[in-house]
């Protein structure tokens, strides 16, 4: 389940999109007749689950006749998990990382899905060509955005602002306390690139006990400065109050700030770790055909355009990308050059393994927590 591909594939969706609001906008989608089911939709709160109640939720309640009731989570699969076994399963669809869907996946925690059910594009691609290569190879899960883990600053308190993945790392020349991810998720991979080493042998250095020891060295070096975040809407507000000179974030929640609240924030793009995010229905949800129904709608076309339109992360469609608009309060800030895919953001940006996540994830959440408690 390699997606390296989808390197090259994602760059060129990206620059290729035009950017303007598309008459498909208004074609029908061939929606079922759910009036009064009620789904649970599960995701991550703030700026991002506002994208996709405008580009999912709204849409599929008017077209269905469905309720929805949507909840928020910090990832991972321990919830998940607990339900399902308890075979008490209340989560109906959840949004989830990529190798948090490969472990749900080979754990038995989520439903194999049918993916020739998923709706052809929009300009008749059949769905297994119209994602981007290598995206539906999770049986379990199906892809909806990709997105970034980045830095960013204040561009009102630093006049000469940091660069490198290696500045964020950089104290002295950068003084201020730091925004982290309490997670080692990305974390590690940003620690070993500011210690010079090179985004292709990130994972190779990490899969040794001498290159963990070495990422967490220099998680050291900034460890008295850091303050911990937990929710993706927690690092525009650090960088807000004043509490943080710069602060990792997801790379939309930095852009809704800019757009949507006029925040003076620079992303830095050097050093970005880029993953997906997919929808998995949970093993023994109670509303799984309702829930594919969305799944399904939510991973069209239109709708997956319509969610990078609220908030820049690249859909996963390719016949998605020319039909991105513009739905933010500043129309003028067109979303291409804000995603993590546009070329010029991509010189030096890292896929996140989740192959190796999925490997040991567990083991170096373990030694996390151990480094976070001496």
């Amino acid at each position: 389940m390699k997606l390296k591909t989808f390197l090259g594939a994602a760059s060129a969706v990206a620059l290729s999109a035009s950017m303007a609001y598309a008459d498909g906008h208004s074609k029908k989608f061939d929606f079922p007749d759910l009036d009064g089911e009620q789904l649970t939709v599960v995701s991550w709160g703030g700026a991002y689950t506002k994208s996709q109640v405008e580009a999912y939720h709204k849409p599929f309640i008017e077209g269905t006749g469905a309720k929805i009731v949507s909840e928020d989570y910090n990832g991972g699969l321990a919830e998940i998990k607990a339900q399902v076994e308890a075979g008490n399963v209340s989560w109906d669809i959840v949004d989830v990382e990529l190798s948090d869907a490969v472990r749900a996946c080979d754990e038995g925690l989520a439903e194999e899905l049918d993916m020739s059910a998923l709706p052809d594009g929009m300009d008749g691609t059949p769905a297994m060509d119209d994602f981007i290569a290598g995206t539906l190879d999770v049986p379990c899960a199906v892809p909806t955005i990709v997105w970034s883990t980045i830095f960013a600053y204040d561009s009102s308190e630093m006049e000469n602002g940091p660069k490198t993945i290696a500045d964020f790392f950089d104290t002295e020349a950068f003084p201020g306390k730091r925004g982290l991810r309490k997670s080692p998720k990305a974390n590690l991979e940003m620690a070993l690139m500011a210690d010079g080493v090179a985004a292709d042998e990130v994972y190779d250095v990490l899969g040794t006990d001498e290159g963990v020891d070495r990422a967490f060295a220099k998680l050291d070096t900034i460890k008295d400065d850091v303050v911990w975040w937990e929710a993706g809407a927690q690092p525009p507000q650090l960088l807000a109050d004043g509490e943080v000179a710069m602060t990792t974030a997801y790379n939309g929640r930095i852009f809704n700030a800019v757009a949507a609240e006029d925040k003076p924030f620079n992303i830095v793009w050097d050093g970005q770790v880029w993953d997906l995010d997919l929808w998995i229905i949970p093993k023994g949800a109670e509303n799984k055909e309702a829930a594919m129904e969305f799944l399904k709608f939510s991973t069209s076309t239109q709708a997956l355009a319509d969610q990078a339109s609220w908030i820049s992360y690249g859909p996963t469609r390719k016949s998605s990308a020319p039909l991105v608009a513009s739905y933010h309060s500043k129309p003028d800030l067109q979303m291409g050059p804000q995603m993590p895919t546009a070329p010029e953001n991509f010189s030096n940006a890292l896929q996140n393994d989740f192959e190796f996540w999925a490997d040991n994830q567990d083991e170096l959440n373990e030694r996390f927590n151990a480094w976070l408690a001496n």
